[in-house]
């Protein structure tokens, strides 16, 4: 029995990572790629799209935790990644509704560039 829990966690640990990555990395990639002048998807698609994409895999990670993951360790793996995703939808809503922003990093750079 325990190869079984084992490969369950090694099962949601590779598909969380890889859903990450294709939510973070691919997602972006695809909608900002130009096919001559023509844009495939527009930013306010994209971020609609990571938003929804991270609010799924966040409901899927809750639902796994409680129906199908069988052991403590697997579903403490599974809340895991729901804080992660939840977390990331935090600040993607926080991001598209503007309270969060990034001036201060930009202020803060190009000070750092002025004086060194």
């Amino acid at each position: 029995m325990p190869v079984l829990h084992t490969m369950q966690r090694f099962l949601i640990i590779t598909a969380n990572c890889a859903l990450l990555a294709l939510l973070l990395v691919g997602l972006p990639a695809a909608t900002r790629a130009q096919w001559g002048d023509w844009q495939i998807a527009s930013a306010a698609t994209g971020r609609r799209l990571l938003f929804w994409g991270l609010a799924i895999a966040t409901a899927a990670n809750i639902l796994l935790g409680r129906t199908v993951v069988r052991g403590r360790k697997g579903k403490m793996l599974c809340w895991e990644w729901t804080a992660v995703f939840a977390g990331l939808l935090l600040v993607c809503w926080a991001f598209t509704r503007h309270y969060l922003d990034f001036n201060w990093l930009k202020q803060m750079l190009l000070w750092l560039q002025n004086h060194s």
